[in-house]
This record gives structure tokens, C-alpha cells and sequence, in this order.
């Protein structure tokens, strides 16, 4: 049921707040107030009591700066302050730090002082204001026993941190995420949502929002923002087949192969959430999160800036962007930046303390799609390489990655990395590390294996099949949890052990950085690779000296030490000198 006058009731009250940057009424621009309209008017019937409620329970707003969201995150909090008829109001504005939280408490304090409505309430003392605690209550006078009046809280709107706020304790009625993807972890997150507005009828969490520099696709902002393309595609999906309609115009699905679709499908489906109301503007949004889609968007087009910016040409001067657009052309680092600010697009422009992931995606070798991927990894066979292997225990990834040397009909140096993770426990490590296991077992980048556990059955017949179709020279181990299979393994391959301590990661490491930094060093595409070097975090010694450290990475590392791994066999085979060159290479022989 669609109440129009719930919504009209919401824009009247917001457009009744002044502008921060010159006083005048906060008009509504028309994308804002469709929003309002669709998640304060979407009506329907508790189970329960009958009574009409409100639909949506979670707004989801991801939109490039400057496009008037700090003071509609205000307006929104003064509305259900003291505006939306909840009794005892709750209502939280969550931002990362301090500063953040300041810019819509401020906003929200030049609202209540300068509209002569509000300006009154707070003359009276209905509205009062606690600078240093970040506070704005709502009292009502009511009459004591004996004749007199005493003041009754009956609302509160608080701004919290991240940085400052307590575990427990929380009944909101409305709790405002500003910039969400700014979170540095998933704490308050967690404590403001979930059973946080079980006291409450219809309690609303809205989350106002840029996209984010996020290297590693693990924050709680990227998580939420795939929930909300997960459900705005579904909803997509679920129109286009019932007017008979091509399901690949859903950007979640254009990807996945023909045989997986029915199966994708189902799965995009029932990641559909009723109560959440998902809009979204910006590149990531229209195109995904595919470097390859999003090369080939020509980003000073100005049709796609209005398309990412509804605001544009309203209160967000199209000049500015212009004058943004020149600088992008002139170098890198703009480029990003007006992709990030002005397009809303994700993106990674931080360097991680390894290598950086801008490094890593302008190495990569051959195409992106499964089908000519596969075709195009036939001219490997036959050809010379090595192998390093990192094994893992039940949680953990296992990586077995191949590189082949720069030699006849190969200019540069190729890995081509094979990776493994216990099927039985996806769905748990999908919740846990933020990624699509499932997605990426479909396009060919994993393979989940049967059971909660790694089977190095798996691993040994893959290292077998690589030295039938390849010329495999050594094989590098870990000895960790090694030596069974290594035993094995002798009768097809020569091994070799490489600890992972600084005498053997840190020349490996660097040799990587050196050879990527030159293009030197190529990789096949692969989304779940991608992610692993993303990860890693280092130790450094007085001396520069550096390895992986997996209990300090922010994810599984274990494919790029696989690479560390193959890359030092590579050193190691390379610097021998003859006669025990020709010795490794004779059958039997191990190190």
C-alpha cells in the first residue's frame, strides 16, 4: 500500500529546515524527494495487530559527494527526533571519527536555531542543545502533582563515533550512518543494527553514503553496498522475467557463465531483503566492480556524469566538474580521484604494504572470460616452469602456482595459480571474509574441494597433471605440513624446500615488486588471486628485510605466498650453475 501523504508529510517537514550554506528553505531536489516518497509512503500491514507500517525498515543511499547528503542526514535525524511520533525517540547519527560526526550535528544545530519554527522550540526549551556531548533532546513540559511544571525528556538525538561509543545499552528508533564506508571496522556496525530496533515499530536505519577507497573489498561499507546491489538486482531480476525479458541485463548476472545462470539466478533471488530500499549512483553501481567493464566507460562523458550525479546542474555546478575532469587527464592520481569523488566509483588508491593492487591490475596477461581464457592458456603447454606450493590447514586457502620463464614464444614471466578452499564451509567463509567463493569457484578462479577440509589428493594430482602437460623443472614447499606429500610427489617431480622466514621471502618479494614495477612479471586473470595480494601485510626488519605475516593480513593470503614461494625455486634454479642445473633436472632427483 503506497500512503501518500506519510511521504508528503516527511518532504513538508525537511523542506521547512533552512540550507546551511545560505538559510534559505532546504527544497528538495526531485531524485530526493522520490526517495523520501517510496521508503516513508511503502505501507504494510503488521502480522500481528493489522495496523499499517512502514515497508522499509533500511534505506541504503550511495551517492557521490556534493549532492546535498550531510544535510539531508540532519534534516532526516530533526524529523524522526522529534517529527515521526515515536515515543521516547532514539535516534543516533554514526559516523568514523569525530570530525565526521561533527558535520551533520552542526548541520542539524543551524537548522533548529535558524528556522523560526525550531528557533521557537528552542527558545522555550523544548529543543536543547549539548554542544560537548554531541546532543540535541526534545522535552515536553508536563504538570507536576502539585500544581507546578517540570521538563520530561522524551527524545534524544546523539551523535556517535567509532571511536567513542559503548557496546550496549541502544534502543533506536533511527540510527543515520554517514558515511559508512569510512568505518575502520565492523563494530559499531553491528552494534546499531540487527536486534539494535526491536523495541520499536518501525524503526528505520538509513545509510547516506560515498563509495569507497577500500584495496581490499573487506570493509563493512563494501559489504553493505554489495547487500544493496544484491537486492536491487533481484528485484530487477524478478521484473525482467515476468515481461519475458533478457536476465543478463542484470549487471549481477552478466558475467556468469551459461551453464551456471540458472543456478546464479536462484542464488541473486534469495538475497533479496523486504525491507531494505537500495538506491544507488555512480560507476560501481551502473557497471560493477570488473576493471575490465570499467575500462571500457569513457569516464568524460558528460552524459555519465549526470547519470552518476542527480544533483548535477542543480546545487552541484557543472563547471566544477568540468575543471575536475581536465585535472583527471593530466595525470594518474586525478584520475582516480574524479573516478572516486565525482563518479562514486570503488576503487583502491591506497598502496598496501606489499604490493599495490594499481601495480598489480596493469600486469595482467591474456583475457578476463572463461571461455577465451582457457583457449588462450593453451600455448603454455609444453612449455618450462616451476612450481611453489603454500598448503593450509581446514580454514585456510590452498594455492599451488606455476611460473613459467621468459623463453621461446614467452616474452615476460607468467604465473598461472591454482587455488583450492573446503566446500563444506563456504557459506560460513563467505559471511567471514566478505568475498563470493561461490562466484568465484563459477568463473573458473577456485575450486572448493568436498568436506570441511583441504584434500591434498587434490593437490598432488594437480601437480601431477602439471608436469604431464608442462615441462615442470622443481616445486617449492613450505615444509610446513609438507612432508607426506612431498614424499609422494618425488616419483613425478623435483621438490624443494622453501621456509618462509626472511632469508628466503624477502629476496623473492622484492624480485616480485622489481619485475611487476617493469612488467615483467605477468599473471593470468584471476579475481580470487587479485584479492590474496590485496591482503597481504608485512614484517620488515632493521634492514628491510620483508615477509608475509597471515595473523597480520586483513584476509587469506596464501595464493600470493605460493607466488613468493615459486618466484625464490625461480632464484634459487636460475643462480645454479651448470652441473647441478642438469642434475635437478634428472628424474629422481630432490633436494
Amino acid at each position: 500500500m503506497f500512503d501518500q501523504a506519510a511521504g508528503s508529510f516527511v518532504c513538508d517537514f525537511v523542506e521547512r529546515l533552512p540550507r546551511t550554506s545560505d538559510g534559505k528553505p532546504l527544497g528538495l531536489f526531485p531524485w530526493q524527494r522520490d526517495v523520501l516518497m517510496e521508503f516513508y509512503s511503502t505501507m504494510e500491514a503488521d502480522e500481528g495487530t493489522g495496523e499499517l507500517l512502514r515497508k522499509y525498515w533500511y534505506l541504503y543511499l550511495e551517492i557521490p559527494k556534493k549532492n546535498g547528503k550531510s544535510e539531508l542526514a540532519a534534516a532526516l535525524g530533526l524529523y524522526h527526533l522529534f517529527g515521526d511520533g515515536e515515543l521516547n525517540a532514539e535516534v543516533y547519527v554514526c559516523a568514523a571519527d569525530k570530525d565526521n560526526a561533527s558535520i551533520v550535528f552542526n548541520a542539524a544545530v543551524f537548522m533548529v536555531q535558524t528556522a523560526p519554527w525550531t528557533a521557537k522550540m528552542v527558545a522555550r526549551g523544548e529543543l536543547k542543545i549539548r554542544e560537548s556531548q554531541k546532543t540535541i533532546v526534545y522535552r515536553q513540559r508536563v504538570r507536576t502533582g502539585n500544581g507546578g511544571f517540570k521538563w520530561v525528556q522524551v527524545g534524544v538525538m546523539k551523535v556517535l563515533s567509532a571511536e567513542a561509543y559503548s557496546k550496549h545499552g541502544y534502543k533506536p528508533s533511527c540510527v543515520i550512518f554517514d558515511e559508512l564506508h569510512a568505518q575502520p571496522n565492523r563494530d559499531l556496525w553491528d552494534v546499531m543494527t540487527g536486534q539494535a530496533g526491536d523495541a520499536r515499530k518501525q524503526p528505520a536505519w538509513i545509510v547516506l553514503t560515498t563509495a569507497g577507497d577500500d584495496p581490499d573489498r573487506c570493509s563493512i561499507g563494501w559489504e553493505v553496498h554489495e547487500r544493496a546491489v544484491a537486492i536491487r538486482d533481484a528485484r530487477q531480476l524478478r521484473r525482467i522475467r515476468a515481461e519475458d525479458g533478457d536476465v543478463r541485463q542484470v549487471l549481477s548476472l552478466r558475467h556468469v557463465e551459461e551453464a551456471d545462470l540458472p543456478t546464479a539466478e536462484e542464488d541473486l533471488l534469495a538475497r533479496d531483503l523486504p525491507n531494505w530500499l537500495p538506491v544507488l549512483y555512480g560507476l560501481t553501481a551502473m557497471f560493477g566492480d570488473d576493471p575490465d567493464d570499467l575500462a571500457k566507460v569513457d569516464i568524460y562523458d558528460e552524459k555519465i556524469w549526470y547519470l552518476c550525479n542527480p544533483s548535477l546542474g542543480l546545487n552541484l555546478p557543472l563547471r566544477k566538474v568540468r575543471a575536475a575532469a581536465r585535472d583527471a587527464k593530466l595525470s594518474e592520481a586525478n584520475e582516480k580521484l574524479f573516478r572516486w569523488l565525482r563518479l562514486n566509483q570503488w576503487i583502491a588508491v591506497k598502496a598496501v604494504s606489499w604490493i599495490s593492487l594499481t601495480l598489480y591490475d596493469k600486469c595482467q596477461w591474456g583475457p578476463s572470460k572463461k571461455a577465451e581464457r582457457e583457449t588462450f592458456l593453451e600455448q603454455l603447454r609444453g612449455k618450462l616452469c616451476y612450481g611453489g606450493v603454500d598448503l593450509s590447514t581446514s580454514r585456510d586457502m590452498t594455492a599451488f602456482v606455476l611460473l613459467f620463464p621468459p623463453q621461446p614464444g614467452l616474452d615476460t614471466a607468467v604465473l598461472l595459480p591454482t587455488i583450492w578452499r573446503p566446500g563444506g564451509t563456504v557459506l560460513e567463509a563467505e559471511k567471514r571474509d566478505h568475498v563470493p567463493y561461490r562466484d568465484w569457484e563459477r568463473a573458473g578462479f577456485l575450486r572448493l574441494c568436498g568436506g570441511d577440509t583441504i584434500d591434498y589428493d587434490d593437490i598432488e594430482a594437480e601437480i601431477k597433471r602439471a608436469a604431464e602437460i608442462y615441462d615442470l623443472k622443481l616445486v617449492g614447499f613450505d615444509p610446513y605440513l609438507s612432508r607426506t606429500i612431498t614424499q609422494r610427489l618425488t616419483l613425478y617431480v623435483n621438490v624443494i624446500e622453501i621456509p618462509q622466514d626472511l632469508k628466503n621471502m624477502s629476496p623473492a618479494m622484492k624480485e616480485i615488486d622489481m619485475l611487476m614495477a617493469k612488467r615483467e612479471l605477468l599473471h593470468v586473470h584471476n579475481t580470487c588471486f587479485r584479492w590474496t595480494f590485496g591482503n597481504v601485510r608485512c614484517y620488515e626488519d632493521g634492514n628491510g628485510n620483508l615477509k608475509p605475516q597471515k595473523h597480520r593480513s586483513i584476509g587469506r593470503i596464501d595464493p600470493a605466498v605460493a607466488s613468493i614461494i615459486v618466484v625464490a625455486v625461480w632464484m634459487i634454479a636460475r643462480n645454479q650453475k651448470p652441473d647441478l642445473a642438469e642434475a635437478l633436472a634428472r628424474p629422481g632427483y630432490s633436494l
